[in-house]
């Protein structure tokens, strides 16, 4: 990518002599003699970065500043004084330049200056991506507060919009922290139930005694302390959803009467002889596996097989890394204007640290992570020092180790593996990675007799299983 940077002075020579010194550095340069000109051609071309003198006809630099940050928000822009007006350079910072440079200019400092501001250029405009693809996704039927564009994620769409308008029964599996609780909320969203109650139920929060009075109700005077009758869960969710979270850790006598209630959709009060009959949906979630519970013992077989008419299975984070960058992005976004922070986007190293951390719990702990930063951050931009510090150590612990002496090709081959293992077997985010186009990384590849490794499939965004 070549960056266009717009040099803005009323001294020719000064304007020329700084456009071949860019050019030289890889630039490509266009020239404006004053602010006015220099804004006229801002509306014709994209322009990255302005470098503009302070004294200057018709449109001064301060009224230039004044204007491309109003309009213009991420563009940065270098400020040119002579050394008797330092002092109104420093105020243009104040207003939103990004740095100053008095004149004669040297031509070093003005390069490493250039370098830096289209670097966090850069870095605005990828988060600005990021949150654009955010709110593209965001849109999707399946429910905004689910997020995530890889394989295993798009399957897991495909799923509850073919099953929410049914009223099939569905069972929602996964690790702790994946976002099954914001699965059953989309399929009960996205039902002809979604105007009657959604009601939910955590199932490991209550003892035997209490889970079995709060899902069906009691009677008065059922047990001590019972002063009146109390619906149920159940109960209260007739014409809509009831979801029953960590439903795996239910006895087997409470694992009896949900059977029923799945059967023949009838229960009774607890300390009550009248059966109720109630046309409800339901929603269970769990994170062991009910398969091995069933084999152990602890999990009735037949209301395994009765919950588990559909299962939508959530993937673990670690399992979907193209996923991290669009999560943090958001929770960064949601997590800055709760807090009233400004914070505009990561630091790349930041962006790889979350990248290669494991996250073993999952989408919640990222959000915890993502709103620690934000509070604890002193700058504009998320930089490592703001993670927790495990964090980092963890992420560090995904390194490859080369040893010395290693043919460069037998280094490269590791390299790639490694990344397209972090990376799920994705091409794309692997190539952008390592910062080599994707025929490239195909051609290679193949030289080192990879494919059976990384198969392509559904458009060459990950391994096959």
């Amino acid at each position: 990518m070549t960056f266009r940077i717009l040099v803005v002075d009323d001294e020719k020579n000064i304007r020329s002599g700084l456009a071949r010194a860019l050019e030289m550095d890889g630039y490509e340069v266009i020239q404006a003699e004053d602010g006015q000109e220099a804004l006229k051609m801002m509306v014709k071309s994209e322009i990255d970065l302005i470098i503009a003198d302070l004294r200057m006809p018709k449109v001064s630099g301060e009224e230039l500043l004044k204007r491309v940050v109003s309009a213009y928000p991420t563009i940065p822009v270098i400020i040119l004084t002579g050394h008797g007006t330092v002092d109104n350079a420093v105020q243009a910072m104040r207003n939103g330049a990004y740095d100053f440079l008095t004149k004669p200019v040297n031509l070093e400092r003005l390069g490493l200056l250039v370098k830096r501001a289209l670097g966090r250029r850069e870095l605005a405009r990828k988060h600005q991506e990021l949150q654009a693809e955010v709110f593209r996704l965001e849109k999707r039927k399946s429910g905004a507060e689910i997020l995530g564009k890889s394989a295993p994620m798009h399957r897991v769409f495909e799923l509850i919009e073919q099953v929410a308008p049914t009223r099939a029964t569905v069972l929602i599996t996964g690790e702790s922290g994946t976002g099954k609780e914001l699965v059953a909320n989309a399929l009960h969203n996205q039902s002809p139930r979604k105007d009657a109650p959604l009601i939910k139920v955590h199932c490991a929060a209550l003892s035997e005694s209490l889970l079995e009075s709060e899902l069906f109700g009691h009677e008065k005077g059922a047990f001590t302390g019972a002063a009146g009758q109390r619906k149920g869960r159940f109960e209260l969710a007739d014409g809509g959803t009831i979801f029953l979270d960590e439903i795996g850790e239910i006895d087997q006598s409470t694992q009896i009467k949900i059977l029923r209630v799945l059967q023949e959709r009838s229960f009774e009060r607890v300390g009550g002889e009248k059966t109720l009959t109630v046309d409800v949906r339901i929603i269970a979630a769990t994170n062991r596996n009910l398969k091995a519970e069933v084999a152990a013992g602890r999990f009735r077989e037949d209301l395994y097989y009765r919950l588990s008419v559909v299962n939508i299975h959530l993937p673990a984070l670690r399992e979907r890394p193209e996923d991290v960058p669009l999560l943090a992005a958001r929770f960064l976004k949601e997590c800055a204007e709760e807090n009233g922070r400004d914070i505009q986007g990561l630091e790349p190293k930041t962006a790889m640290a979350l990248g290669s951390y494991r996250w073993p719990g999952n989408v919640r702990e990222l959000r915890n992570v993502v709103e620690s930063a934000v509070v604890l951050s002193k700058g504009s931009y998320l930089t490592p020092d703001d993670l927790p510090p495990h964090v980092i150590e963890r992420s560090d612990e995904d390194g490859i180790r080369i040893k010395l002496g290693i043919p460069m090709a037998e280094a490269e081959k590791i390299i790639i593996r490694a990344n397209l293992n972090a990376y799920g077997g994705n091409k794309s985010r692997t190539s952008e990675v390592l910062g080599i186009g994707r025929k490239t990384l195909h051609r290679k590849i193949h030289d080192y007799g990879m494919e059976s490794e990384f198969i392509r499939s559904g458009g060459d965004e990950g391994v096959s299983t």
